[in-house]
């Protein structure tokens, strides 16, 4: 027997960025690195994994907007272009770089988006049926989170949040064939009373920072290292700062070290303009291209740094699991010896980690779970829904106002850049409480309408718009979804008032913006201690 369990959750998502309106669109190419360098590279690991009889367990999230965007013909069709003429300029890279000391790492380029092109057609493009595949296998348990990674606590209203739990649980059905038993809160932002919302959707568990679980009432007796369960019965598991620190920093932890990939230095900067010129965008404009031929080397400018070499990754990346195993192993040990039980440690991480930012992190990965099943028996990788249908949860506690964001709370998405876009999502949230309200049985154009604007107002809530303001990064894009959200959610919201729903503006609305088909606006009426506002709005239309 095992003297204690690990979970490892890889948090997917990336905001729906989707626009048929352009032949182009540099934002999609979030998706499409993601695809290359994290999705596909995990699931040729879970192939080998199998094939090999390793047994693994593996948690993950895929958001719902992820899975409407790896769904997607349109999106599917533009990643096999991208990653197949990609592929080709890495084949002209093994040739222009024979005889020099890139030439390794460009071969290990042109074989990995080979590889990627190979099996993207293998899988007839379904990448969310290969995930459902190794959760029906029982090696991997998909959970789900809010329906557009809306910010929970920051919403005006529960019969919001409802919906964007609401919402995702409908969404993860449809895709994967069941209802998910876990969710990952968005930003993993937690208030009271959000667990009774996910009691009342079905969920049993989350993830929660650590101060969310440290400063619960009462403390907990076993801290971090055992789930607690909430006034409405649902489990929460606190991250463990000490594993997450190993892995996730750049300066303290395995990233960082100087024989992996440097992600900053990009042939789209490196090649002669004339020779990168066919793989950038129409505009012209320089941009990262994904093919990286460099190490970190170290704390040197991005000009000194030295050619990358994988075999050396790899074996590094050997070294870090075997490192990060036996840590595990102490730390497992004496929380066995402190608590007179078996512990359980949570470790959640952004998916796009392994493979995006840190390239070596799938590889790192592997090695772990091989070295787990094969070279020791204290430690028993388990999923959230394995520990609770084996363990009891013994202590019930109220959880504390918590995000991991930077300090702890809710300062990334609300401060004094992005403050702005509240008073218009909470206007746009209570006038949708309000048309669910007035049109409870609506039908045809105007049931149209209805779900359009709850597709809105969830793409306008989408707490990764405030985050790339805050983080300064693609800032008129982030404002810009914001504000057209919210413009075309007002624009529906005075033609159903008016009775003049404009069908073409609407069927465009809905070709640009099509995610959740199934969507049913009656997700805004409010229920039980929920309907504050229906007499106001009643009111208010008489």
């Amino acid at each position: 027997m095992s003297k204690g369990y690990l979970t490892l959750m890889l948090h997917a998502h990336l905001p729906f960025v989707r626009h048929p309106e352009y032949p182009e669109f540099l934002e999609e190419d979030w998706l499409f690195e993601a695809m290359t360098e994290t999705y596909i590279p995990l699931l040729r690991m879970m192939d080998r994994l199998w094939d090999d009889a390793v047994d693994f367990r593996l948690t993950m999230s895929v958001t719902p907007p992820l899975a409407e965007m790896l769904a997607d013909p349109l999106l599917q069709e533009r990643y096999a272009v991208t990653v197949a003429h990609l592929a080709e300029l890495a084949k002209l890279q093994v040739d222009a770089k024979r005889g020099t000391p890139f030439h390794d790492a460009a071969v290990a380029a042109h074989q990995e988006l080979s590889e990627a092109v190979r099996l993207f057609d293998a899988w007839e493009r379904r990448l969310l049926d290969r995930f459902k595949l190794y959760q029906d296998r029982g090696r991997l348990e998909i959970i789900t989170c809010g329906a557009t990674h809306g910010f929970l606590p920051l919403l005006a209203t529960d019969t919001g949040r409802r919906a964007q739990i609401e919402v995702a649980v409908q969404s993860y059905e449809r895709h994967f064939g069941r209802k998910p038993r876990g969710i990952w809160l968005p930003e993993s932002a937690y208030s009271p009373g959000v667990d009774e919302l996910l009691a009342d959707a079905g969920i049993q568990f989350f993830f929660m920072e650590r101060h969310g679980v440290e400063h619960a009432v009462p403390r907990p007796h076993f801290g971090l290292h055992r789930p607690v369960l909430t006034p409405s019965g649902v489990a929460a598991f606190g991250r463990d700062p000490e594993t997450s620190r190993q892995v996730w920093s750049a300066d303290e932890g395995y990233p960082g070290d100087p024989m992996y990939r440097e992600f900053y230095r990009d042939l789209g900067y490196d090649l002669p303009f004339e020779e990168v010129a066919p793989w950038l965008h129409s505009d012209g404009v320089r941009r990262n291209i994904g093919l990286k031929f460099h190490r970190i080397t170290g704390k040197v400018d991005l000009h000194q740094k030295e050619p990358y070499v994988p075999e050396w990754a790899r074996q590094r990346a050997m070294d870090h699991a075997g490192n990060f195993l036996f840590n595990r192993q102490l730390q497992i040990r004496h929380l066995h010896e402190k608590y007179g039980v078996r512990p359980h440690i949570a470790v959640p991480y952004d998916a796009e980690l392994f493979g995006h930012w840190w390239f070596e992190g799938p590889i790192f990965l592997e090695y772990l779970f091989r070295k787990i099943a094969g070279d020791q028996d204290e430690i028993e990788l388990i999923t959230p829904s394995g520990y609770l249908d084996r363990e009891d949860v013994h202590q019930e506690v109220t959880p504390a106002l918590s995000s991991w964001g930077a300090e702890g709370y809710f300062k990334v998405w609300l401060n004094e850049d992005n403050a702005w876009i509240y008073p218009h999502l909470h206007l746009a949230e209570e006038r949708m409480i309000e048309l669910a309200t007035l049109y409870p049985a609506a039908g045809g154009l105007v049931e149209r309408a209805l779900n359009q604007a709850g597709r809105e107002l969830l793409l306008a809530q989408s707490s990764d718009w405030a985050f790339i303001i805050t983080m300064k990064t693609t800032v008129p894009y982030a404002e810009k979804r914001t504000r057209e959200h919210i413009t075309r959610f007002n624009q529906i919201y005075e033609q159903v008032l008016s009775g003049s729903v404009d069908e073409a503006g609407l069927a465009e609305m809905e070709r640009r913006d099509n995610l959740f088909p199934g969507l049913d606006y009656r997700v805004w009426i409010p229920k039980g201690g929920e309907g504050e506002l229906l007499g106001a709005v009643r009111s208010a239309h008489l």
